[in-house]
């Protein structure tokens, strides 16, 4: 279902943004980097948090962490990962394949302003070995709720 419902949603809501298939695994940042000859800063992993009751997804650069100060100065609480199952039962999709589009149920979506550092960035298009090649505010004005500054980037 995460594939074809991600490549759904594409289709209706971005019909020019083409689907990659790498048929090799792009399911962590470094395997996806390694598979599109980009960064791995380029990725743009999309991680599935529950702050105090609310879950949500938040975009970010392949290479940002969370940061749990500005997570709960944003949200109002600590950032917990959903576990795989929790993952996979709320937005549709298996762990590295997670992406915001063609959501299991609706779940809010913030872009994080380390996205804007790129051109393009990439987020998986539902499955371990797809993508999809999209510019940063064009992927906020698709899937986001809005921008947050809740990442920091490596020393």
């Amino acid at each position: 279902m995460s594939f074809e419902s991600a490549h759904a949603w594409l289709a209706e809501q971005a019909p020019d943004l083409r689907i990659i298939d790498q048929g090799r695994s792009t399911a962590t940042v470094a395997e996806a980097a390694e598979a599109l000859g980009v960064e791995p800063a380029r990725i743009a992993k999309t991680l599935a948090l529950r702050v105090g009751d609310a879950v949500m997804l938040v975009v970010a650069r392949g290479d940002a962490r969370l940061d749990n100060a500005k997570t709960k100065a944003a949200f109002g609480g600590r950032p917990r990962m959903l576990d795989a199952e929790e993952t996979l039962a709320r937005t549709g999709h298996a762990v590295g394949g997670v992406c915001p589009f063609g959501l299991a149920e609706p779940l809010p979506v913030y872009c994080d302003v380390s996205l804007r550092a790129f051109d393009t960035v990439f987020p998986a298009a539902g499955s371990r070995t797809s993508s999809v090649e999209v510019a940063p505010e064009r992927l906020a004005d698709l899937v986001a709720k809005g921008w947050v500054d809740i990442c920091k980037l490596p020393d």
